[in-house]
């Protein structure tokens, strides 16, 4: 019992591309009373927007040496090279953290991850409060696993049996089949009908009893997935995924890349030439931040298929690089020069 109390419990978030996790993250660092965090963030691709977003946060109990972002590729395919050194480094701090949150990547699998909690050099100084999966109520409640997934849709109500076949698909399948609380995101948009379906889709993967508990307009008492005390790490090998046995994992189904685009007139403009181009160019996901001329605020935005929100989030500090640049994340050979022409133009 005391070695588990002298150990620093981390919560793991796991949840697919635009499901909501930094947005309940946000949420709970503005929060969360009486506890000193550290934020592990794994970003997909090269620039750290959802760190950034964690970042503009200020808040007292979290400050930005706490936020470390990996970047180097899914969290669970670089446990040894990126994983344990930020956990080094957190847990160098001083003062000391009480609560250390892993935001993952949408791709990543969390089993793997939870396993390095295994290793000698780890165990004996943090272990895992719990698993939480953030799904998207409202792809859900449409039969999809994301929202900007319609060609994954279309193709598993053509064929039931491609189901388990879709990476994707198993990858959201291996985050539920982990999950000790899943966060069903977006239950302010859904009838009660619709609510249902999302239950549905998420309690048919589910192998063992999981609460499902709501979010509305991102946030949700952060008691309520933070110290949950489970000690995962010890239980993780009765938790059965696709990707038992296996080494590695691929992410070969996906693309992205950096954009810098100039300076922009006008951020309604911009987001309906996103919308286009998520439409008409398989694009899944776009974040980033922008310049808006004449502005002295910073632009965030973010897209999820269709869907684009855009508000200023912060003032630009003296001395800044106002750089516009965004991440596109889209399905393997997105066609990135004729993307970056019609997002610039």
């Amino acid at each position: 019992m005391s070695t588990s109390l002298a150990r620093i419990p981390c919560t793991v978030v796991t949840g697919f591309l635009g499901a909501g996790k930094t947005t309940l993250l946000r949420h709970a660092l503005e929060n969360i009373k009486g506890k000193r965090l550290a934020i592990i963030v794994n970003e997909f691709g090269d620039v750290g927007i959802d760190g950034e977003i964690l970042k503009s946060c200020g808040v007292e109990n979290c400050p930005e040496d706490n936020i470390i972002e990996l970047a180097n590729g899914c969290i669970c395919c670089t446990v040894a090279d990126d994983f344990v050194p930020a956990i080094d480094k957190i847990l160098a701090l001083h003062p000391k953290v009480d609560h250390i949150l892993i935001e993952t990547s949408g791709l990543a699998l969390p089993k793997p991850l939870v396993q390095a909690f295994q290793w000698p050099s780890v165990k004996s100084r943090v272990t895992v409060d719990g698993v939480i999966a953030v799904v998207d109520g409202q792809a859900l409640a449409d039969g999809r696993v994301a929202d900007d997934m319609e060609a994954l849709a279309a193709q598993r109500t053509q064929d039931q049996s491609l189901d388990h076949d879709n990476p994707v698909e198993e990858v959201f399948e291996d985050q539920i089949a982990c999950a000790d609380l899943v966060i069903l995101t977006k239950a302010d948009l859904l009838s009660p009908a619709e609510l249902e379906k999302a239950h549905a889709h998420v309690k048919a993967h589910l192998p063992r009893a999981v609460r499902i508990v709501h979010s509305e307009y991102g946030q949700i008492d952060p008691a309520v997935f933070i110290g949950l005390g489970l000690a995962v790490e010890d239980d993780i090998e009765n938790r059965k995924t696709h990707h038992d046995g296996e080494l590695d994992h691929e992410h070969d189904d996906f693309d992205s890349f950096v954009l810098d685009i100039p300076a922009i007139a006008s951020p309604e403009d911009l987001s309906a030439r996103i919308a286009s181009v998520t439409e008409a160019e398989k694009v899944l996901r776009i974040k980033g931040y922008v310049e808006v001329s004449g502005k002295p605020m910073r632009l965030l935005v973010q897209a999820v298929g269709p869907r684009v929100n855009h508000y200023f989030d912060r003032a630009w500090t003296a001395g800044e690089d106002r750089r516009s640049r965004l991440v596109i994340i889209g399905e393997k050979g997105i066609d990135a020069q004729k993307i970056g022409k019609l997002l610039a133009a």
